[in-house]
């Protein structure tokens, strides 16, 4: 089923919330975090500051534009995978595949220096990341029939959405996944714990 096309007020805000984040993310890098208001992105993206706030919830925001679409993600993974794939299968295969294209794009290695370095957006990053502990949470336990709020699904899901972030310290993140993932899908009793 194909999605219907979007309108042009759609695209416009689209359009405008893209310019918000490229313009936040070029003045971020150029001149650090700190160093920039949410003032100068309105004013470098040629919008007012009211209408970044109809876009973003705040400063930090400006960075992880594509929260949403991670956590929807996540969540499609589960549900949409492959017949005979099982739930831990499909999130290594989407948590692999986004860490791999995120390392090969240019410009990582900044970005993810500008992140390390700020501990306003290090926090973020990790709050934003563990809000999608409940959906995951919720589509696990769908797929197995249990509560979501079983402590045993909700530490599932916090253990998947630590893996990247562990994953992305690593010189070789694709290995660093698939390592987590065995441990994740067998335990940690081949470690003699």
């Amino acid at each position: 089923m194909t999605q219907p096309t979007p309108g042009r007020r759609e695209r416009k805000k689209a359009q405008t919330r893209q310019a918000l984040a490229d313009a936040a993310l070029r003045l971020f890098l150029e001149h650090g975090y700190d160093q920039v208001s949410v003032k100068d992105v309105a004013e470098a993206a040629d919008v007012s500051v009211t209408t970044l706030f109809k876009h973003f919830s705040g400063k930090e925001a400006l960075v992880f534009d594509q929260d949403a679409e991670h956590g929807a993600a996540l969540v499609a993974a589960v549900r949409d995978r492959e017949p005979g794939h099982t739930v831990l299968d499909a999130l290594q295969a989407h948590l692999r595949g986004l860490l791999v294209s995120t390392h090969e794009t240019p410009g990582f290695p900044a970005f993810r220096e500008l992140i390390d370095g700020t501990p306003a957006l290090t926090e973020y990053a990790h709050r934003m990341w563990l809000r999608h502990e409940t959906a995951l949470a919720g589509a696990i336990a769908a797929e197995i029939g249990t509560a979501a709020d079983a402590v045993s699904v909700r530490a599932l899901a916090r253990y998947v959405l630590a893996a990247p972030r562990l994953a992305a310290g690593s010189e070789h993140p694709g290995p660093a996944v698939d390592e987590i993932f065995t441990h994740l899908k067998k335990g940690w009793s081949d470690l003699g714990v």
